[in-house]
């Protein structure tokens, strides 16, 4: 895959993980730099697999996974995210007895001066500014994706990942997360999205990673993919 830039921020070569004898990830490559991808691809081609490779919940049997200039394949969630990059799993896994203050609150330190502050993330979500004293389980399935982000924002790490983010949310939902990622990249957060829902990748970033088998198998425009049904059938399996 081409690199997007000359030194790219993420760089993921040759990547082999599984569980037990079986293979998911197999001999998977792309590079990225400070900017917005989707990784797209149907139901079964090792995306969340590739989530977790990538956090170190599952150990890759060979390839690289360079972070800023730095191997970060066989190494313990806690470094990797200490290294800079913060996750968004799919599910959310909030605490439902907590309050959406609580669970800002409980990342907050450490992050006066910088960015992303729990005010801050309630300047970009002010639907959760509106909320903050209800419980995780109170929330609509958009204020928990919403908080979720939040919460991982108050890493200030240079790179979210995200794994499903629209998944579940009414279509005003996913325009505020559209909307919410793409001033992450304008003030300089790499997103490197997970997901299904065709119109919100192809939204979310000019450049879409086709995943099949384990691996990328293409590269395309977001213009080509939301464009072309032949290619969603191809790739996607979306019917005309």
């Amino acid at each position: 895959m081409r690199p997007a830039e000359s030194a790219p921020l993420l760089r993921v070569e040759n990547l082999c993980a599984g569980y037990g004898a079986s293979r998911v990830l197999d001999d998977m490559s792309f590079v990225m730099g400070t900017e917005a991808v989707c990784i797209v691809g149907r139901n079964g081609m090792g995306k969340t697999t590739f989530c977790k490779a990538l956090m170190g919940l599952v150990r890759p049997t060979s390839g690289q996974i360079v972070f800023a200039g730095q191997r970060l394949d066989g190494q313990p969630p806690e470094r990797i995210a200490r290294r800079g990059i913060a996750y968004v799993p799919q599910g959310r896994r909030l605490f439902p007895s907590l309050s959406v203050d609580e669970h800002l609150r409980m990342l907050a330190k450490g992050t006066r001066g910088k960015r992303w502050t729990p005010e801050a993330v309630y300047e970009l979500f002010p639907r959760l500014g509106e909320r903050r004293r209800n419980g995780g389980a109170e929330l609509s399935g958009g204020e928990q994706q919403m908080l979720a982000i939040g919460r991982a924002l108050l890493l200030n790490a240079p790179l979210l990942l995200m794994d499903e983010p629209s998944e579940g949310l009414a279509p005003l939902m996913v325009d505020l997360l559209i909307q919410a990622v793409g001033r992450l990249v304008a003030e300089q957060v790499a997103v490197l999205v997970v997901e299904q829902n065709l119109r919100a990748a192809t939204a979310m970033a000019p450049r879409q990673l086709v995943m099949s088998a384990g691996r990328i198998e293409t590269e395309l425009a977001a213009h080509e993919l939301r464009e072309s049904r032949d290619l969603q059938a191809r790739y996607l399996g979306v019917e005309a």
